[in-house]
């Protein structure tokens, strides 16, 4: 009977350990992969950034790129396609993930920086990791929940590469999936595949940004308070930028039924309002707006109109993300707090990105990541409260309609509700 059992325990342990090998090799190879797809894109994405600040009058070929990307979705018969939602219901639903969704997202993202939209990339890159790594498992003939950790996999590398921000990008697939429950299976392939992309993306120069902070308050009570007070305005801030992003898709689809004819529209209202406002400051990204945030420049209506620009773009069927304008959101929102009350504009801008990423993701362990990956470890106290309150204040909204909130933000409940 010992024998028996002793046998049964090597087999066990012997499973486990070619489990565990498994998953370092495809991590690698989807590092590898995903991290080369994902670097090209970051190097595409500062070419159209570039090629846009030098030709501005590439703003009125705006709707004529709406059409081409309405059309390369209908002639690859995926219409339908609900983007980084997608990739999330393919975790927890098990739908179908096609490959066909990288070269689409890719090509897209492209033509709407190029063409002066507002939006980020963070979408594209959970949607070109997501297809590849899933793609990857189909390849290997993995099962089902396999091909679940492949996704997170390539959906970690992808938004490693192009955020340079390795720490952040391993937990963010997997905590962003489903709100109070992270998929711990996934972790080691995630770390792995985020570190190898990360470094491929830095040997080819593609590096994240990074912030100093130019004035760091000593942590006190009374700080403590008005940062506390400045995480719960920005929660508020979130909630209103996820209102406004759905609210406009949903207007969108109720005024103008073919794709077409709203995208043309949407391309006609982001060039009036590029107009009215006489430059192309929320065109594109807006991560160049953060720097003068940092240095406490700002103008009171910044932050509202990002959040128009942004809604207007992507409401139409302009692809990219809703991540790096939130950065852009928080940042220009936290340096007026700052500016108002006298308190660190510095600090404050970087407390109001970390803020509206949390509150529209529902991510506080990515945000705190992230927060020190782009502006160091001192500010840590303050963080953690940011944090902290975004998370708690932002409700149940998001980005993603396909996210899953398993438990309460205020009880040991749990709902299993899907983001608002």
């Amino acid at each position: 009977m010992n024998r028996e059992l002793i046998r049964h325990k090597i087999r066990h342990n012997l499973k486990r350990a070619r489990t565990s090998v498994k998953w370092v090799v495809f991590a690698v190879i989807s590092g590898i992969v995903v991290g080369a797809v994902g670097t090209v894109f970051y190097l595409c994405m500062a070419q159209v950034t570039r090629l846009r600040g030098e030709y501005p009058w590439l703003i009125w070929l705006l709707p004529a790129g709406g059409l081409c990307i309405v059309g390369a979705y209908h002639l690859l018969h995926d219409e339908k396609d609900t983007g980084t939602n997608l990739v999330i219901s393919s975790i927890h639903s098990g739908d179908n993930l096609p490959l066909r969704m990288a070269p689409l997202i890719f090509v897209s993202t492209l033509i709407t920086h190029l063409f002066g939209g507002s939006a980020g990339r963070e979408g594209a890159a959970l949607q070109l990791g997501g297809s590849i790594g899933n793609e990857i498992g189909k390849l290997f003939q993995f099962d089902e929940k396999d091909k679940h950790i492949m996704t997170m996999c390539g959906m970690s590398a992808a938004f490693s590469a192009l955020f340079g921000t390795p720490m952040a990008a391993a937990i963010f697939s997997m905590e962003v999936v489903s709100v109070g429950i992270m998929y711990y299976a996934a972790l080691v392939p995630c770390v792995i595949a985020s570190l190898i992309a990360h470094g491929i993306a830095a040997y080819f120069g593609a590096e994240g940004e990074i912030f100093l902070l130019s004035d760091l308050p000593g942590f006190s009570v009374g700080s403590g308070v008005r940062i506390s007070i400045l995480a719960a305005a920005c929660a508020l801030v979130s909630i209103l930028f996820c209102i406004l992003l759905h609210g406009s898709e949903y207007l969108y689809k109720k005024y103008f039924k073919n794709p077409y004819l709203r995208i043309l529209a949407g391309g006609g209202i982001v060039i009036l309002l590029t107009l009215l406002v006489g430059d192309q400051r929320y065109n594109g990204s807006g991560i160049a707006l953060i720097g003068p945030c940092m240095e406490g420049n700002v103008g009171a209506e910044m932050f509202l109109m990002k959040m128009l620009f942004t809604a207007v773009t992507l409401g139409a069927g302009f692809k990219g993300g809703e991540i790096v304008p939130s950065f852009c959101i928080g940042g220009t929102f936290g340096c007026l707090f700052g500016i108002l009350t006298g308190f660190s504009p510095s600090l404050c801008t970087a407390v109001g990105m970390t803020a509206v990423f949390c509150g529209v993701t529902n991510c506080p362990i990515s945000s705190l990541l992230i927060s020190f990956e782009m502006f160091g470890y001192e500010g840590m106290p303050y963080f953690l409260l940011t944090v902290a309150f975004s998370y708690m204040l932002s409700g149940y909204f998001g980005l993603y309609h396909s996210q899953k909130i398993m438990y309460s933000k205020f009880k040991t409940n749990y709902i299993n509700k899907k983001a608002q």
